[in-house]
């Protein structure tokens, strides 16, 4: 009698337990209708109302093999079938079959107001039809028209433009001025810092997996000020008396500059720890040093609160360098400064054949254009919102998901296998990675062990869109 009554009660016990799921998934479901529990079909991207063109050029094996011949061999491709991507309209990508994914990662952050846009399209294309290239030893409207767009959005005295190529060349121009001006050659930057990858600004990355041995040059990287792996927390004064030490014990007591990202980006969405940039930027300048942010992820509106990322620290560099989404995918970067820094440079030439090109500079105005007609900030700061509420909601029903963390469309998934060692979930993102491209999600992968995934897509992404990545991520991770 007492076995049938311990089988019994045992019963009833299981019966109560799958009953607590059911309703869990039930009351789940009922705070948003998007966020319903895992359905045994996958989730279907939402309507968009565009037909791409047939495609008649070669396939992707034609086109990977052709580029293992004749391009480098440090290139990597994502997908252990790489994509081959044909055509893009917004926030969609298209592949070699007319399939349609949702691009979440913007060509690394490069397509800021949505792929094709057609106002951007028309001011590139009427600009070649008159002038693809002069220079400016000659005059030419356009890159003073872009500049002066630019600099009504720069805040203080930050008002002379010099336009470059690339987020990289940015930087280096950046570092050089900071040299210049100081009179010192020692630059500060923070590990998991990426900042380029040219002979000079590798020196200022500081991940493993982007750096060559070779000679850095008076370079340190201090602590990182990471809420979620760092030694301290969110506490930011004690990141800044790291750096603080730094200038006391490792120098002469007079540095060149700091750099850093607000949102360090191919480091996995780090967002710094608050207040930590207002601390630090009277540290550096004490030591007779300028500030410099990185804005070539975080610029334009990408955060929702705010157009620039340092502005979520309350600050004001004195030197600000931006790429990607300032092009929408053209070749374009940056460097803004103030008259006093910006006259450092005319002890000699300065000059840079391609920055500034009418093509570049009307496509750039264009989309400073686009970003404010459409109000893109603040529909980051609307989509964002809802997409980190939903994603944190999905962390509190899969123990893989570490952290959730960023601010409007710059977002990062951190993955672990232990939530208190905080061990990187390696092997999992990797087959997670390839099940998203199945269910039609491009996501971008981050951080020293590619662990984060980083959701940075076109600033043109819905709310629909951010339903359908997170039901996919669910759906996956379910299947996991």
């Amino acid at each position: 009698m007492a076995f049938l009554q311990r089988q019994v009660l045992k019963r009833i016990i299981e019966g109560a337990k799958r009953a607590h799921k059911l309703i869990y998934r039930s009351s789940f479901s009922t705070v948003s209708s998007a966020s319903s529990s895992v359905a045994d079909a996958p989730p279907q991207l939402p309507p968009f109302g565009y037909e791409p063109r047939p495609y008649a050029g070669p396939s992707a094996d034609e086109v990977l093999e052709k580029r293992k011949k004749f391009l480098g061999p440090s290139l990597f491709y994502y997908y252990k079938k790489p994509l081959n991507i044909v055509e893009g309209k917004m926030q969609y990508l298209f592949d070699e079959s007319g399939r349609r994914y949702l691009d979440a990662f913007a060509g690394i952050v490069t397509v800021s107001c949505g792929h094709c846009h057609p106002e951007i399209l028309d001011a590139i294309t009427e600009q070649s039809k008159l002038l693809q290239h002069a220079t400016t030893i000659y005059l030419h409207h356009a890159i003073g028209d872009f500049a002066e767009a630019l600099a009504t959005k720069m805040p203080g005295n930050l008002e002379v433009v010099y336009f470059v190529n690339s987020g990289t060349e940015a930087n280096e121009l950046a570092m050089l001025m900071a040299r210049l001006y100081s009179r010192n050659l020692g630059m500060i930057a923070l590990r998991n810092a990426y900042h380029g990858g040219s002979s000079s600004t590798i020196g200022l990355t500081a991940l493993n997996t982007w750096k060559y041995s070779i000679p850095q040059g008076e370079i340190h990287h201090v602590v990182n000020p990471d809420p979620y792996r760092g030694t301290f927390g969110s506490d930011a004064t004690r990141y800044a008396k790291d750096l603080q030490d730094h200038i006391d014990f490792g120098t002469s007591g007079k540095v060149a500059g700091f750099i850093a990202e607000t949102i360090q980006g191919v480091g996995g969405a780090v967002e710094l720890a608050p207040g930590y940039l207002k601390r630090v930027y009277d540290i550096v300048r004490k030591a007779g040093g300028v500030c410099i942010a990185d804005e070539v992820q975080t610029g334009f509106g990408r955060t929702g609160s705010h157009y620039w990322g340092f502005q979520t620290q309350g600050v004001i560099p004195d030197i600000v360098t931006m790429a990607k989404g300032i092009g929408n995918g053209l070749p374009l970067g940056a460097v803004v400064t103030t008259p006093e820094i910006a006259n450092v440079m005319s002890q000699k030439i300065q000059f840079n054949t391609f920055g500034g090109n009418p093509v570049c500079s009307a496509g750039g105005h264009a989309v400073l254009r686009v970003l404010d007609k459409e109000k893109r900030q603040a529909h980051s700061a609307a989509v964002g919102s809802h997409l980190l509420e939903r994603l944190r909601a999905l962390q509190e029903r899969h123990d893989i998901i570490g952290d959730v963390r960023g601010r409007g469309l710059m977002v990062g998934v951190e993955l672990v296998t232990d939530r208190k060692e905080k061990t990187a979930a390696k092997a999992e993102a990797a087959v997670l990675f390839e099940k998203l491209r199945e269910l039609g999600v491009l996501v971008g992968k981050g951080g020293l062990h590619g662990n984060v995934f980083r959701i940075k897509p076109p600033m043109c992404f819905t709310k629909d869109d951010a339903d359908f990545l997170v039901d996919a991520l669910d759906y996956a991770m379910t299947k996991l």
